[in-house]
């Protein structure tokens, strides 16, 4: 029988709960998945005999199914992005009722991406009565309160066997669908969270004993809500760090390989501690990166910081608060503020301003180059010759109560750079070395040989215990410890054992100290507690018992360009342009006292990019002469330069080389290399090209719009300069909108600078190609990262390194090749130092460029051994501290502290 229903004609409201009652089974094709799927028929479905099955629709997209686990990740983010702002009790009751439904199993749902099918407009359901009668019904109806009981709504119920049968093959073909997945354990899990979520509305209560929890003030930030979570390293470091600041102190290098979100580590580990104190934050770190930290800070940590840049403080809005001078400085608008390192590298005057301050946390970006000039002296009595940056945050240590270091190499070169952080770290606060008469002090050079296995170990029991006791390791890391601590009478937060005599110790304490002779120096030296290191290939091969997958999901990179014959090979009169560049900047070479290798080879670094940059610049430097503003690009600062007018003998080889260049500007073979490996398939899976110059990123957007007028091709860079041409028509927009057009599939060609190789998550695309390979190594690695990183969805991305045949790129390559990949996999990526191989090899000295590479050692000369990661479950947690309160204290300025 026919039943035709209109919400014209009579209310809708029980209509659902009138046809459940006495049902056995319940199959629906449903709407989008929320929270206010039993909004009205809640009881009815709980009293439902067996089990429900409801199919939903939802917007992942192709790059979200590809594995269970991106199609997990992806119905997690979309839950969390339409969750209401007011979660009352009537809404609690209702998510509460959800959630026992789901982790019964007596509801099952299944969600189906959009392009599956289109939009599942249709709504239908089959309802089995437990006399084993069936009826179906077919609407518009989705399941919220307001569609049946606001809307203007129509159903058809029909009980006809050829009716429920239609209805039923419909359902089962979207239900046993490929690309219909469970509903994420994350998403059920959170549904469980919210049904009993109280608001903390005081910090006080907060920072109560036994209350004071770092997921009560993360579970609901937008990098829960809008991004992918945390990840156990992440949260294991945060805990630490957090913990450790309150109890002493937290003083940690995290050198954590690319990729793998140290940013948001550092950044919430000193929200935690900006929450729990009243003084100031300082994050230092090189001056590109500033507004990335703090675009990173708000728009995943809800983290408002201020950014100095240079004359005054610019807060989280982009409102600029004026300043009168230096002394501007002490009065940053937010509690945590931004510093160039550039500053303090200068020594300028800011440093006094900077230096009198007492800090809550002080956080180092690139924190490598805290260290001694003499880096390459090998002699212990030596003395250490330090960087400027070494020496303010040595004096600034004793000033903040907790300080983190952040560096992915924390070891360049020599092993003496691990001890240098350690000291700056152990500068007022005696936890991480000891007191200023202890070994690992005095004896630096002494404790790492040991360390690495490079000396004898201390045979004789007083050693051991020399060694031991200044500082005495936490009664956590071994049982050893323990004992010694309770037979000394020592607290937890006590780390030396003062006064205390190896004649003070029993028999048992001695026969402890005998067995740590090999321990001690291989499993709780301070270089271990202090240094946290995780690397991409622990984390992606260790199993996390909670889940029985790795901690990491692995992605792995097949490199394309590698081989001696997979260089681009220059036609003749390319060749002889190149050959007029190097001649051009051996002549720079010739002049008296001009040492910058950088500025005598800016021609072939541009040049190497491509032919386009070179010409460019070959231009502009015959018009105005060599200006060393420009080998920095797309750092949006305003810089002094300096211009160095060229004499007739540099003008005539550089003027050879832009007249061969003249009209060879659609011939460049590095764009028919780009077109032939977006056309094999790299433009479907989604590509980012990189490349230095922002010439080199504007010529090859237009030949590729050119190329593919239907495309979208975003243009990612510095100063203003980003925006999408279409059909070679460039329209401005903002970086941000580039990042979110990319992540919901709008876009999938970018050409960036490398102002898009740091901070930028663009793991939605899979494929890579570098125009030109930057001088500096560390580019490279942090490229890949913008790809190979947490929430990539494949498990395998590509990357094709470009380079000339002959140019100093392939010249460098052949030089580094069979030493690069163990260099790579040793440090975690490459060290800053190898940059100097391209300007020698650049300059002709082939011998002093492989000196340079026979530096790095054959082996780690300090493996970094933490790699431990806790079962730290923040995601459950119902107690939340109110975000408009956090951001009260995080607004007050430095001045207010």
């Amino acid at each position: 029988m026919l039943t035709r229903v209109s919400s014209r004609r009579e209310p809708l409201g029980d209509f659902l709960p009138k046809q459940l009652a006495g049902a056995k089974t319940y199959d629906r094709i449903a709407g989008y998945f929320c929270s206010s799927l039993l909004e009205v028929a809640g009881e009815a479905v709980s009293n439902v005999e067996g089990q429900v099955r409801i199919v939903c629709n939802s917007q992942l997209q192709k790059a979200d199914i590809i594995t269970a686990r991106a199609a997990q990740a992806a119905m997690r983010r979309e839950w969390c992005s339409t969750l209401p702002e007011d979660i009352s009790a009537p809404i609690q009751e209702r998510l509460q009722r959800l959630f026992d439904l789901l982790t019964s199993g007596k509801l099952r749902v299944k969600v189906l991406p959009d392009e599956r099918f289109g939009l599942v407009h249709g709504k239908a359901g089959v309802i089995t009565r437990a006399d084993g009668t069936q009826t179906c019904f077919l609407g518009s109806i989705n399941e919220s309160k307001t569609a049946w009981t606001l809307n203007y709504e129509l159903a058809w119920m029909d009980d006809s066997p050829e009716g429920v049968a239609w209805v039923q093959e419909e359902f089962d073909a979207l239900w046993h669908c490929n690309d219909a997945f469970d509903l994420a354990d994350a998403v059920i899990e959170d549904i469980g969270r919210l049904a009993k979520r109280q608001v903390l509305t005081s910090l006080e209560d907060w920072k109560k004993d036994g209350a004071q929890q770092p997921a009560e003030a993360a579970v609901e930030l937008p990098v829960y809500r809008r991004d992918n979570g945390l990840w156990a390293h992440q949260k294991t470091f945060i805990k630490l760090a957090y913990e450790a600041h309150v109890d002493h102190g937290a003083r940690f290098v995290l050198a954590d390989q690319v990729g793998l979100g140290k940013t948001v580590q550092l950044g919430l580990a000193a929200k935690l501690m900006a929450l729990s104190g009243d003084k100031p934050i300082l994050i230092l770190c090189p001056k590109p990166l500033m507004w990335q930290w703090q675009a990173e800070m708000w728009n995943l940590l809800q983290f408002p910081v201020a950014v100095w840049n240079g004359r005054q403080w610019v807060d989280e809005n982009g409102i600029e608060h004026a300043a009168i001078g230096m002394e501007g400085l002490r009065k940053c608008p937010r509690r945590a503020g931004v510093v160039s390192t550039g500053l303090v590298k200068r020594r300028s005057e800011a440093v006094p301003y900077l230096e009198g301050n007492n800090y809550e946390c002080v956080i180092l970006d690139e924190a490598h180059h805290a260290r001694r000039r003499n880096l390459g002296g090998r002699h212990q009595n030596e003395n250490a010759d330090m960087t400027n940056l070494y020496q303010f945050m040595f004096n600034v240590s004793p000033r903040t109560r907790s300080m983190l270091l952040a560096t992915a190499t924390p070891v360049q070169i020599d092993p003496i750079e691990a001890w240098d952080l350690l000291n700056i770290l152990a500068h007022g606060n005696e936890y991480v070395l000891g007191s200023l008469f202890s070994n690992w002090r005095r004896k630096e050079r002494l404790g790492l040989s040991m360390v690495l296995g490079r000396s004898d170990l201390p045979t004789e029991v007083h050693e051991v215990w020399d060694w031991t006791r200044d500082p005495m390791p936490p009664a956590s890391e071994a049982s050893t410890f323990s004992a010694l601590r309770n037979r000394l009478n020592m607290k937890p937060s006590d780390w030396l054992a003062a006064g205390s005599r190896l004649e003070d110790l029993g028999g048992a304490d001695r026969r402890r100290l005998e067995g740590l002779q090999t321990d001690l120096f291989e499993k709780h030296h301070p270089y271990i507690r202090t240094i946290v290191r995780r690397t991409r290939g622990f984390l992606e091969s260790t199993i996390d018992p909670t889940t029985n997958e790795p901690y990491l999901k692995p992605v792995h990179v097949r490199l394309h360009g590698e081989g001696d014959a997979d260089s681009i090979i220059l036609p003749a009169y390319l060749e002889r342009a190149y050959h007029h560049a190097e001649d051009f900047c051996a002549r720079l070479g010739d002049r008296d006292g001009f040492n910058s290798g950088f500025l005598r080879t800016m021609l072939l670094r541009r040049v190497g990019s491509t032919i386009e940059a070179g010409r460019l610049t070959a231009m502009k430097m015959l018009q105005h002469g060599l200006e060393d503003a420009d080998l920095v690009e797309d750092d949006d600062s305003v810089r002094a330069s300096t211009l160095y007018p060229l004499s007739d003998s540099e003008r005539a080889p550089l003027q050879m080389f832009a007249d061969a260049l003249a009209e060879a500007q659609d011939e460049d073979p590095k764009l028919f290399e780009v077109i032939k490996k977006l056309d094999s398939g790299w433009l479907d899976l989604g590509c980012i090209i990189f490349s230095q110059y922002f010439d080199s990123v504007f010529w090859l957007a237009e030949k590729l719009s050119a190329r593919y007028p239907k495309e979208p091709v975003a243009i990612y860079a510095g100063s203003n300069k980003s925006g999408v041409m279409r059909a070679g028509s460039l329209a401005p927009l903002s970086r941000e909108e580039i990042k979110a057009q990319v992540q919901r599939g709008e876009i999938r060609l970018l050409i960036g600078t490398d102002a898009a190789s740091e901070g930028l998550n663009l793991q939605r695309l899979g494929t890579l190609i570098n125009l030109d390979l930057p001088w500096n190594p560390t580019r490279l690695e942090q490229r890949k990262g913008r790809i190979q990183r947490i929430g990539q969805v494949r498990d395998t991305v590509d990357v094709y390194n470009m380079r000339y045949r002959g140019s100093v790129e392939d010249r460098v390559h052949q030089l580094l090749s069979s030493r690069l990949n163990n260099i790579r996999d040793m440090f975690g990526q490459i060290p800053d130092t190898l940059e100097d191989v391209w300007v020698e090899v650049a300059n002709g000295d082939i011998k002093r460029a492989q000196e340079i590479i026979d530096e790095v050692p054959p082996t780690h000369p300090f493996e970094m051994r933490y790699d431990r990661v806790e079962n730290v479950n923040w995601e459950s947690c119902s107690r939340v501290l109110d975000n408009e309160i956090q951001l009260q204290v995080l607004r007050r300025g430095w001045n207010g502290a």
